[in-house]
């Protein structure tokens, strides 16, 4: 088959006669130049060299900046803990604390950093791809450098202080390389740039699913991934492909192709000579399996009598997950009744003062399963504004009666306004987890007659407990104005639910609300 122009105009030049191997020589470098079947293996094996210490170089040199990252964090946690130690900077209470759940020798320089570099290591956060981004793996780590040091202590302190400097250490250090890795990624992204130092990446499949494929954020501008185009494996190949399948030895070798990713329908001939000429290429192949395309169908591979088998689940949380996250809520919820029993005296002052009616009112609300459930908060609207809700429908800003939103809602009082804008009006749902109605994350709690208009994509939220806070909350609340957008948020919570997302979500909480995004 012939090749395509695009690729035809890639060659700097016609290729002059191979030898009896496979190989001519050119007389200015000495090199041999490629032609024939041999030649072409040859060059193919003289590109895995190259590529081989390209990936290498690639691997330390972000394994060092990481490191770097890792230690300067580490070093940073330090200072900021023997500030707080110190009772004229921090006051007694604090530096009591401090100096009880760490103490002073506990991070004892290069020997803890040793142990967490170490940790680090040991369970994969140097790795390529997503694993240096992966909280629930440096959350691991942490707790194994943490716990290399503890031995000793344990039997002269007791098992329950050190169990308690134990967790406050690895959640601190954890919370340090966490904030320093993103803060290293967005300055990998936006001040320095990947681009130049990213692998030259080919893709090959249909052109349709190519185009799909390099359209994500895999491939975006400054990601790990240089994406020189793609091979198109039908016939005759699209206009804007480097070429077809017979084409790809040639352009592994001509472009310098370090990366390949195989997607879509090949077939097996395509498929296996892809693979073939990639590894002998040097070259890291990755391939894209139809089935995992699926939205929300996460993949496992499981060996069963010497054969790979990949099996396709979907995360939804199971009877274990439903307790751990159920005692997590018992806990948070007796806390924070407890801790700001003085803030709902307060605002229940506030409330009385500024208009007349109750202090809280219910909502009748769907729960988990559709199940309804009265959900309890703080009067912010005149008493009786359900009323005038249908007088009110053409202000509505979404457009969908599912999700209705008012800017500037003349029923709000002027101290509801405060406390939604800093969503106070939200605590007494403290008491719905409590009973076991809400939980402290979750999807946002909507209204039971909603149900009539869902369609069936619509009931994957109805998965878990509605939550107090969650995806919606730290991704816009009331300027996300799309039901679409919100459902799909609170599906995506379902599908991949996890402790670390529920701590990622709590954590993100109250920066959503100092930066007020999206509060009417």
């Amino acid at each position: 088959m012939a090749s395509s122009p695009r690729f035809e105009a890639l060659r700097e030049g016609p290729l002059p006669p191979a030898d009896a191997a496979g190989a001519a020589e050119a007389p200015a470098t000495g090199r041999p130049i490629l032609n024939g079947a041999g030649g072409l293996s040859m060059g193919l094996q003289r590109r895995a060299l190259q590529n081989l210490r390209r990936h290498l170089a690639r691997h330390f040199s972000r394994m060092a900046v990481l490191v770097v990252t890792d230690l300067a964090s580490f070093g940073a946690l330090r200072v900021l803990l023997r500030l707080l130690a110190d009772p004229d900077a921090s006051g007694r209470l604090v530096s009591g604390g401090v100096r009880t759940l760490v103490p002073a020798d506990y991070l004892a320089g290069w020997q803890f950093a040793t142990a967490l570099i170490l940790g680090l290591a040991v369970t994969g956060n140097y790795g390529s791809g997503d694993r240096r981004r992966d909280p629930s793996r440096l959350l691991a780590g942490c707790a194994l450098a943490t716990a290399l040091p503890l031995w000793a202590p344990a039997w002269g302190s007791g098992l329950g202080l050190v169990a308690a400097q134990f967790a406050t250490t690895t959640v601190l250090v954890w919370i340090g390389l966490v904030l320093a890795r993103l803060g290293l990624e967005a300055v990998d992204v936006r001040v320095i740039g990947r681009q130049p130092a990213s692998s030259r990446t080919v893709l090959v499949g249909p052109a349709d699913d190519c185009r799909e494929l390099a359209a994500r954020s895999v491939f975006a501008k400054r990601s790990e991934h240089a994406l020189v185009g793609f091979v198109d494996t039908t016939s005759p190949p699209a206009a804007d492909s480097l070429g077809q399948a017979s084409d790809l030895p040639h352009l592994l070798h001509e472009l310098r192709v370090e990366t390949l990713v195989i997607c879509g329908p090949t077939g097996d001939g395509a498929f296996r000579g892809g693979v073939e000429h990639g590894l002998a290429a040097g070259c890291h192949v990755f391939v894209v399996p139809l089935a995992f395309e699926m939205e929300g169908v996460q993949p496992g591979l499981v060996w069963k009598r010497g054969q790979p088998l990949v099996e396709l689940s979907a995360q939804t949380l199971r009877a274990q997950q439903f307790l751990v996250k159920r005692l997590i809520d018992l806990v948070g919820s007796v806390a924070g009744l407890i801790v700001l029993s003085p803030v709902f005296a307060l605002l229940a002052i506030l409330v009385k003062l500024d208009s007349r009616g109750p202090v809280f009112f219910s909502q009748r609300r769907a729960g988990i399963g559709g199940r309804p459930f009265r959900m309890h908060k703080i009067r912010t609207m005149q008493d009786g504004a359900d009323g005038l809700k249908e007088a009110l429908a053409h202000l509505n800003l979404s457009g969908d009666p599912r999700l209705f939103k008012i800017a500037e809602d003349p029923r709000v009082t002027r101290v509801g306004q405060w406390l939604r804008r800093w969503s106070l009006d939200e605590l007494p749902q403290l008491w719905n987890v409590l009973v076991g109605e809400m939980s402290l994350v979750g999807p946002r709690p909507f209204f039971e007659s909603d149900l009539d208009y869902y369609e069936i994509h619509h009931f994957g939220r109805l998965g878990a407990k509605p939550g107090i806070t969650g995806l919606w909350q730290v991704n816009g609340r009331s300027a996300i104005l799309d039901f679409e957008e919100v459902v799909a948020l609170d599906t995506k919570y379902v599908r991949e639910w996890s402790l670390l997302l529920d701590l990622e979500i709590l954590l993100q909480t109250p920066l959503a609300l100092l930066r007020r995004r999206g509060a009417m």
